[in-house]
């Protein structure tokens, strides 16, 4: 069914989240017992009071995931979204994920809520620069200023001009799929009943059952990403 959706479908919006990042092996924040909130708290470590008050704990904390992430890479279903961006299946992805692996891997209209570990940038002067500034422990701009990665701190809002940018691409959308969230982050998570109130259908793949399951037109549970993706792919080319 979800094969003929994208066959009809000329506006497809697709939402990735946490369970995107996983199957590249990046841990996600909330899952019991591995998830990056249960071994640190946001607020002492990922937050702009932390950025002001604790900067050598936030560089600490940011490095290692800057670190960690070299290790890994993005998975064949970020290539295939790539692909079907180029090949006019789909119109762009919004996504929670902070690791940057959509641009990594080719795909051009990325909207990320939530920002880009790919890069630092300075809180005093602006200034952007790779993130490979954390890794050689350069944690000061040229300025003076303080460098901190480009993502959303606890204490900040969303990115006004993505988010408006999310909202318009999630009401011309005609199908809309979210691959890999539970959708409990607010606000982020109406954009699927946005779409949905709009006349879009809507899919959700995630491996375990999420609160919008009972909005969806079609629901996939219990596999991974990538393999889904795999499949439609072959059929669609």
């Amino acid at each position: 069914m979800l094969y003929n959706l994208i066959k009809k479908s000329s506006n497809i919006v697709v939402y990735t989240g946490a369970g995107m990042s996983t199957e590249s092996g990046l841990p996600d924040f909330r899952s019991s017992k591995t998830g990056l909130w249960e071994k640190e708290d946001p607020s002492a470590v990922a937050s702009t009071k932390a950025l002001n008050k604790d900067v050598e704990r936030f560089f600490r904390f940011y490095r290692k995931r800057v670190v960690d992430m070299k290790d890994c890479s993005p998975h064949k279903g970020h290539d295939i979204l790539a692909k079907w961006e180029r090949e006019g299946v789909i119109k762009g992805i919004i996504t929670q994920n902070v690791d940057g692996f959509h641009s990594v891997a080719g795909s051009d209209n990325v909207m990320e809520l939530h920002g880009t570990l790919q890069q630092v940038h300075c809180q005093s002067c602006g200034q952007v620069y790779g993130n490979e500034m954390y890794e050689v422990e350069t944690f000061y701009c040229t300025c003076g200023g303080k460098l901190r990665p480009s993502v959303v701190l606890f204490g900040e809002g969303l990115p006004e001009d993505t988010f408006m940018k999310a909202s318009d691409a999630s009401e011309q959308a005609d199908l809309f799929i979210v691959l890999g969230s539970s959708l409990t982050v607010t606000p982020a998570n109406q954009f699927p009943i946005l779409a949905k109130e709009q006349g879009a259908k809507l899919v959700i793949v995630n491996l375990e059952p999420t609160l919008f399951d009972d909005y969806a037109d079609v629901v996939i549970h219990d596999r991974k990403i990538g393999e889904v993706l795999a499949e439609l792919d072959h059929r669609l080319f």
